[in-house]
C-alpha cells in the first residue's frame, strides 16, 4: 500500500523563498571581480575545410585579452561518451554553428565585435542532411579519421559498418525468428512516421563562469550533472580531476537540454590563458543553432496481427537523424533508447527493435524529456490505432486485449507489475469515450509504459543537535523540487518534522558523488540514499530520541556527542522493473474550413506509487502534458540545408497557457515502486501520450490520418482539401 501520510500534505518548496524574491543566484548571475566575457565565432558553413584564420584585427582590439582558435589550443575533443566533438574546429567545419574561434574580452559588446574581425577561409565541401542519403555508398564520410576518436573510457570504439553511423542498436529476436512469425500472421500491417527536432524550451540559456585560483579550476554552471561535467573537462583538457571544481545550485529550466555543455571548456581555455575569472552565456541563437535538440527520426513500424487482434509479432526499424556529432549522447550505443518503446505496453511473444543515428551536416542532436521516447510512442500508439481502423475495432477494446498484465512479460524481456489496464480504462472515462462523437469532434487515446533510468548517487547527514538535521546533497536543482524531496524524505524516515531537516547544496569538492539529474532518477537515487541514511542514523541515536516526541526547537537530554555524521549511497541499477504505465486521452474538435484543432479537454491518467512532492508532482504531470501540446501540435526546430531557420523562442512557438485545454489528472494504481516509500518516476512522463493521442482524436473527428509531427493546421486543411 502506498505511504498517506505525511506525503499527502502538500509540500512547501524549501528553495522557494529564494526564488520568489528573487535572490536565487543563477549562473548568469555571478560577476566575480576581473571578470572577462567570452564570444565565440561560429561557421556559416554546414561542411567545409579551414584553410586559414587571421585573428590579427581581433587581438588588436581594445579591451580584448585572449583571442584562441583551435590551432591554439589543438584538436581537443569531448562528448558525454563519444568525444567527437572540437572545442574549437581545426580543419573543418561540419554544421552551421559549431565554433571556431573565441575571444575574452573587457565587455561583452568588445568580444562580440572582435569576433566579427576574425577572418577565416574556408573551402566547401559536399555535404548530406538526409540520414538514409547519408547512409548511402557515394554519400559524403563526415568523420573520416573516426578511428581515432576516443570515448570517455579512454578507449576507442568498434567502428560501424558505414562510417555515417554514430550508433546502431538491435534487439530482439533474430531475423528467421521475426519473418516466421509475420509469415503465421493473419494479417501485417506496415506504417511510417516522421518527427522533427524540438528544442527543449528552457528559459534560462546554456552558460558558465571558470576561474583559476593557482591550479584549481573552479566552474559556476548550468549543467545538472556537476560530477559528470567535472570528470568531462577533466578527460577532455587533461586537467586532474580532483583539480576542478563544480558549483551548481539553481538552474532555469533543463527538460534533459543541460546535460550536455559547450561553454565550460572554451571557458577552460579562456580563463587559463587570461588569468582572469570568464563568463559565457550563449545567445539564442547559438543555443537553437548548436545546444543539442531532440532528434528528427523516422520510424517504420510492422507489426503481426491475429484475426481476433491480437499482436503475434512487433518490429521496428527506426533511424535517428544525430547531427554533425554525437557528443551530446550519453549511452554508449550512441542511440536514444527510448526508440525501444514503440509499443513497449503490450504483451508481443516476438519483438525486433533496430536503431541507428545517423551523422548528418546539421545540429547535433541531444537529450530532451523522455530522450527517443516521444519520437516511439507517437508512431507505436498511432500504428495501433490504424490497426484498429484496419480491423474495424474500438481502438480501446483493441489495447485492452493486448496490454501487458501483472507478471506477463514485456517486449524487453522483464516482468511487468502492470497497471495498464486501469490507466486506460480511466483516461477513456475522462472524455467520455463511450459517447459517439459529432462531426469535427473526436476522442482519441494513447497509452504507454516507461521505465526510469540507471544511476547512483549519495548524502551526507549529519544530527547537529537532537531535533537539528542537516543533509548535504552535491544534486543540482533544475526546479523539479529535489531539495524539498530529499528533506521530506528525510524526515519522514526519522521520524522528525520536516522543519528539522536542512538539505545544502554543495560543490563536488565537499559533496558525494552525485550521477546528476536526467533518467527520471532523482527520487529514485537521491530519495533512497537519504532514507537509508535517515535510517542509519536512527540507529545511531537509539531511536528514542527520534520517536516523534521532539518539537521543533526542542533540545532533550541525549548521551550521544553531537554532531554525528553518516553517509550512505543508493543506485538504480540498469535493467530495475519500474514500470510506470500512464494514458492520455484527449477529445478535440476540428474547424473543417482552416483544418485548426482545438483540444476541447484531456485527462491523464499516471500509475505513480507513492507522491512524495504532491504539488510538484502534479506540476510535471500538468507540464508534461503542456510539453506533448507543443510536439503535437506547434513544436518544430526547422532545418534547411543544415541551417536552422529559428533565431529566438520568438520564432521558435511554445504552448502558453491559453493553449492548455481543461486537463484531468487521475493517480491510479497502488503497486508501489522502487523509490523511497513506493515512489516511481514521473519527470518524463506526462508528456509521451499526449501527440498520438491528439493525432489519434483528429482520425476520428475528420477523417484525415497524419503519420508526422506536428499536426498543423495546413496539413489538416491539405487533408481535407485531399478527401474533398
Amino acid at each position: 500500500m502506498t505511504v498517506q501520510l505525511p506525503f499527502s500534505r502538500p509540500e512547501v518548496r524549501h528553495e522557494g523563498h529564494l526564488k520568489v524574491t528573487g535572490s536565487a543566484k543563477y549562473t548568469g548571475d555571478h560577476y566575480p571581480p576581473g571578470l572577462l566575457h567570452v564570444a565565440c565565432l561560429s561557421s556559416p558553413h554546414a561542411h567545409a575545410l579551414i584553410r586559414g584564420v587571421d585573428t590579427s584585427g581581433a587581438r588588436d582590439l581594445p579591451g580584448v585579452h585572449a583571442v584562441l582558435t583551435g590551432a591554439d589550443i589543438g584538436d581537443v575533443r569531448f562528448g558525454r561518451f563519444l568525444r567527437d566533438l572540437p572545442v574549437l574546429a581545426t580543419d573543418r567545419v561540419r554544421f552551421i554553428g559549431q565554433r571556431v574561434a573565441a575571444v575574452a574580452a573587457e565587455t561583452r559588446e568588445a568580444a562580440e565585435e572582435a569576433v566579427r574581425l576574425i577572418d577565416v577561409e574556408y573551402e566547401d565541401i559536399p555535404a548530406v542532411y538526409d540520414p538514409r542519403e547519408a547512409l548511402t555508398a557515394d554519400a559524403p564520410v563526415l568523420h573520416p579519421e573516426a578511428a581515432g576518436y576516443l570515448t570517455m573510457r579512454g578507449d576507442g570504439r568498434e567502428l560501424p559498418e558505414h562510417l555515417n553511423l554514430q550508433g546502431d542498436l538491435v534487439a530482439g529476436r533474430s531475423e528467421e525468428e521475426m519473418a516466421s512469425a509475420f509469415a503465421a500472421a493473419d494479417r501485417v500491417f506496415e506504417h511510417t512516421f516522421r518527427t522533427p527536432r524540438q528544442h527543449q524550451g528552457y528559459i534560462e540559456p546554456h552558460g558558465a563562469v571558470v576561474w583559476f585560483e593557482g591550479d584549481t579550476c573552479h566552474v559556476i554552471s548550468t549543467n545538472k550533472a556537476p560530477f559528470t561535467l567535472r570528470a568531462h573537462l577533466a578527460t577532455a583538457t587533461g586537467h586532474p580531476a580532483e583539480q576542478i571544481v563544480v558549483y551548481n545550485r539553481f538552474i532555469g529550466g533543463d527538460f534533459g537540454g543541460k546535460g550536455f555543455s559547450l561553454d565550460e571548456f572554451v571557458a577552460f581555455y579562456l580563463a587559463r590563458a587570461t588569468g582572469r575569472p570568464v563568463r559565457s552565456v550563449m545567445s539564442y541563437v547559438e543555443e537553437l543553432s548548436g545546444a543539442g535538440p531532440r532528434h528528427a527520426a523516422e520510424l517504420t513500424l510492422r507489426t503481426a496481427v491475429s484475426s481476433d487482434g491480437i499482436f503475434l509479432a512487433h518490429s521496428a526499424d527506426v533511424v535517428f537523424d544525430g547531427g554533425a556529432y554525437a557528443a551530446g549522447k550519453a549511452a554508449p550505443d550512441l542511440v536514444p533508447h527510448g526508440g525501444l518503446d514503440t509499443m513497449s505496453a503490450y504483451s508481443i511473444a516476438a519483438t525486433r527493435h533496430r536503431l541507428r543515428t545517423v551523422y548528418t551536416n546539421s545540429v547535433p542532436g541531444g537529450h530532451m524529456r523522455a530522450p527517443g521516447e516521444v519520437q516511439a510512442v507517437f508512431a507505436g500508439e498511432t500504428h495501433v490505432d490504424l490497426i484498429a481502423g484496419e480491423l474495424g475495432l474500438d481502438p480501446v477494446e483493441l489495447r485492452r486485449r493486448n496490454l501487458l498484465r501483472p507478471g506477463s512479460p514485456a517486449p524487453d524481456g522483464t516482468g511487468a507489475q502492470s497497471a495498464a489496464g486501469e490507466v486506460l480504462s480511466r483516461a477513456a472515462e475522462g472524455v467520455d469515450w463511450a459517447t459517439q462523437p459529432t462531426r469535427g469532434r473526436g476522442t482519441g487515446i494513447a497509452v504507454y509504459r516507461r521505465k526510469g533510468g540507471a544511476g547512483r548517487g549519495g548524502v551526507v547527514l549529519r544530527a547537529l543537535a537532537p531535533d537539528r538535521f542537516e543533509i548535504v546533497t552535491g544534486a543540482a536543482d533544475q526546479g523539479a523540487g529535489t531539495v524539498t524531496m530529499i528533506a521530506r524524505v528525510a524526515a519522514t524516515a526519522l521520524g522528525v518534522d520536516e522543519s528539522c531537516v536542512e538539505v545544502v547544496q554543495q560543490p563536488t569538492a565537499v559533496a558525494m558523488f552525485d550521477q546528476g539529474a536526467g533518467a527520471s532518477r532523482v527520487t529514485r537515487v537521491l530519495g533512497e540514499a537519504a532514507r537509508l541514511a535517515a535510517l542509519d542514523m536512527r540507529d545511531v541515536l537509539a531511536g528514542d530520541v527520534l520517536a516523534g516526541a521532539v518539537p521543533a526547537g526542542a533540545v532533550p537530554a541525549c548521551a550521544v556527542e553531537f554532531p554525528v555524521e553518516v553517509t550512505r549511497e543508493a543506485e538504480a541499477p540498469r535493467g530495475e522493473a519500474s514500470d510506470t504505465f500512464g494514458a492520455v486521452a484527449v477529445e478535440v474538435e476540428v474547424d473543417e474550413l482552416t483544418g485548426q484543432i482545438t483540444v476541447v479537454r484531456a485527462a491523464l491518467a499516471a500509475d505513480t506509487g507513492t507522491v512524495i512532492n504532491p504539488l510538484s508532482h502534479r506540476g510535471q504531470l500538468e507540464g508534461g502534458f503542456a510539453f506533448g501540446l507543443g510536439a503535437a501540435l506547434m513544436e518544430e526546430l526547422p532545418v534547411e540545408d543544415g541551417q536552422v531557420l529559428a533565431g529566438s523562442l520568438g520564432d521558435y512557438k511554445l504552448p502558453t497557457a491559453p493553449d492548455m485545454p481543461p486537463l484531468t489528472v487521475i493517480n491510479v494504481g497502488d503497486t508501489p515502486g522502487p523509490g523511497p516509500f513506493g515512489a516511481k518516476p514521473v519527470g518524463e512522463f506526462g508528456n509521451l501520450g499526449v501527440a498520438p493521442a491528439i493525432g489519434n482524436a483528429v482520425a476520428r473527428a475528420v477523417g484525415v490520418r497524419l503519420q508526422q509531427l506536428p499536426l498543423p493546421a495546413e496539413a489538416v486543411w491539405a487533408g481535407l482539401a485531399e478527401r474533398a
